[in-house]
């Protein structure tokens, strides 16, 4: 077999002697075979010598049956040995397409050209027409295979991707060192994993016996959606994993990755867009985040996708000392590793490695904002356990975002659906990163305080993390003289009544129980997606129904009609019609749900899926005592005080009761 450099050519089907046909494969698949494809005699020609006389007739045509019976019998075997031949060579060319994909997408040093892959692709795809019963899921060709959906069925993470805690600076990652040493009751220097974090969309991708079979979003971290079509989409993505000299697959891989679009194809896609007078993506993460939500696969192949696999969740049948040694396996089996992680020895080795891409961040070739650093060694690493929201073990070192300076015109004060009262800085409207900002929540009282922000300043703003505005400082220098300092109200803005500020906390809030801007805050949070996702009711419908008089407690919207809908302005028939179903599908939600959607102080979607599958029903949780709740794992004294109050309060109780009257069920997930 003829070699380039140290690798062996690719798959070839060449003519051989004697009219056979000689298929060679890759070196790494050790095949090699040859089809030997021969002329077939004519019945005709064996027989007619003897046709010719007729003393011999009677011993012709007993020939003629024996001799079409022996030829029909070759022709089967023959046809046989072809298909067979054909199905040996549609499997060598999957294992031979598989390897150039690793050497493509994983190791970067692809050692055919791009029209040699493409005509042994093309080869498979016809063998495959002629062949339908003979594809196979993990196909190459079978990328772009999933129909258009309708919607994304959600996916339940068998172990929840958590999010990471952030530093801003090198006071914070020193911090988390001592506090990760003091935990391990450890002096020495403790080695880091340093990744680069990029700045895409976080996925799930699940393989069994090393076959692709599933790919899902984040989502809420417990909770995500389905996306396994699109995922098929993305080459980067193998549809099998490649095998190993020793050890089998897996029986289950759930690894965890971030699928991105680089710079030159996010500048295309948008070239395109603006060609065809479509609305412009912001930036290469909303571009990902759209394609991995396309209800059409198609539409998502076309946008030239990409990932980086960098953690897992469960793995059955393999276990690793070190993190580094399970993204080395990664690789090995054809998961897309970013060749810029690093093991650093100490924090003084990742601050040094976050400066030095921090100055070369411009010349990559797809977006960051940071980096991750984790412990290495994993039994460390379960050592630390996780929070509620984070695990201890990692935290992503973040860049310096994007700035810019603009006035204060205005501060307005929001309540929220728990009455706490927040400042929001009206500014005036300036770009940062591509994005136009106009307002900034100031958090409260003490934040406007702390950084003696006036109404008329001249600020300088940031997006944390490149997403959320924040106002990082005044520049006292460029004061006139006419900047007014804000008062903070003593009266809720909305009802008029008396502010609250209990025990020195820094947050004021409305006394009113029936202050109208907690309930319409709190009936946006009970519809919302993650609450009892009653699609279509938005603040504008909602506050007609207020107004109407037909919407004065969560209940309330199960007891809607056609008729009251339809009655409403820029409300028609159809429009009724969607709403009510929505809202009938609404009606049996899951505990964890049904807990995020009554809004009880101190309850995210962590907490309420904390709560729900410790109890396991709501009875259960309604007779739960604070000691009771105190003992749950990440559940701390101000929740527990929260949630055991919230389900002792009478008025929260009946409107328990009226939505179980009205046909609210809670149900168990499958």
């Amino acid at each position: 077999m003829q070699k380039e450099g140290n690798q062996a050519k690719p798959y070839q089907v060449r003519p051989g002697a004697g009219g056979s046909v000689i298929v060679v494969a890759h070196q790494s698949s050790a095949k090699t075979f040859t089809i030997h494809v021969q002329r077939r005699a004519k019945v005709g020609d064996l027989y007619e010598p003897i046709k010719r006389s007729f003393l011999m007739k009677r011993l012709v045509t007993t020939a003629t049956l024996l001799i079409l019976l022996f030829f029909t019998s070759l022709s089967l075997a023959q046809t046989s040995a072809n298909l067979a031949q054909l199905r040996l060579e549609m499997e060598t060319l999957r294992e031979v397409i598989q390897y150039h994909n690793k050497r493509y997408y994983v190791d970067n040093n692809p050692v055919i050209s791009d029209g040699e892959y493409d005509r042994l692709v093309q080869r498979l795809k016809t063998l495959e027409k002629e062949h339908p019963e003979w594809i196979t899921p993990d196909s190459p060709t079978q990328r772009v295979g999933a129909v258009a959906s309708g919607e994304f069925r959600t996916v339940a993470h068998t172990v929840p991707m958590l999010s990471l805690a952030k530093a801003r600076n090198e006071e914070d990652m020193r911090n988390f060192d001592k506090r990760l040493k003091d935990l391990l009751c450890s002096h020495g220097e403790i080695e880091y994993v340093f990744e680069p974090k990029i700045d895409g969309i976080a996925i799930e991708v699940v393989y069994e016996n090393g076959i692709l079979t599933g790919g899902s979003t984040r989502g809420d971290g417990v909770i995500g959606e389905d996306v396994t079509g699109n995922v098929k989409t993305i080459r980067a993505i193998p549809l099998k994993l490649m095998k190993q000299e020793q050890g089998v697959f897996p029986a289950r891989l759930e690894v965890r990755g971030e699928v991105y679009m680089d710079k030159k194809a996010f500048a295309a896609l948008n070239e395109k867009r603006g060609y065809n007078g479509e609305e412009l993506f912001a930036n290469p993460r909303n571009a990902a985040a759209g394609a991995m939500r396309q209800k059409d696969p198609g539409v998502t192949a076309q946008r030239c996708l990409n990932a980086f696999f960098y953690g897992s969740g469960t793995v059955e049948g393999l276990q690793f000392v070190t993190h580094c040694e399970k993204l080395g396996y990664f690789k090995r089996v054809g998961l897309r590793v970013n060749p810029l992680n690093r093991i650093c020895h100490g924090m003084d080795e990742v601050i040094e490695q976050f400066q030095d891409l921090k100055n070369r961040r411009g010349l990559l070739p797809y977006e960051i904002d940071g980096v991750v650093v984790k412990v290495n060694h994993l039994r460390r690493q379960e050592a630390l356990g996780n929070t509620t929201e984070a695990p201890r073990w990692a935290i992503a070192y973040k860049f310096p975002p994007k700035q810019a300076t603009t006035t204060v015109k205005d501060i307005q004060i929001q309540v929220g659906r728990t009455g706490a009262l927040t400042p929001v800085a009206v500014l005036e409207p300036v770009e940062i990163g591509d994005v136009r900002v106009s307002r900034v929540g100031l958090h409260n009282h003490g934040e406007i305080a702390r950084k003696d922000i006036r109404i008329g300043d001249t600020v300088l703003v940031e997006r944390a993390g490149d997403v959320i505005p924040d106002i990082v400082k005044v520049i006292p220098s460029r004061r006139a003289g006419t900047e007014q300092p804000f008062v903070f109200p003593q009266q809720c803005p909305m009802c008029g009544s008396p502010v609250v500020h209990q025990d020195g906390g820094a947050v004021y809030r409305c006394g009113n129980p029936l202050c109208p801007a907690k309930q319409m805050a709190g009936f946006e949070h009970f519809v919302s997606r993650q609450g009892m996702n009653i699609r279509g009711v938005g603040p504008k419908l909602m506050l007609q129904l207020v107004q109407a008089g037909l919407l004065q407690d969560m209940s309330d919207f199960y007891g809607l009609t056609r008729k009251q809908l339809a009655s409403l302005e820029g409300m028609g028939d159809k429009s009724a019609q969607n709403i009510l179903r929505a809202i009938e599908q609404s009606r049996r939600p899951t505990l964890e749900r049904f807990l995020y959607a009554l809004g009880i102080r101190h309850v995210g979607e962590q907490a309420a899926h904390k709560l729900a599958s410790h109890f396991g029903s709501l009875e259960n949780l309604e007779m739960a005592s604070e000691g009771d709740l105190n003992v749950i794992p990440d559940i701390g004294p101000e929740t527990a005080r929260s949630v055991y109050d919230y389900f002792r309060d009478p008025d929260h109780l009946v409107i328990l009761r009226k939505l179980f009257d009205k046909g609210v069920r809670i149900v168990v997930p499958k």
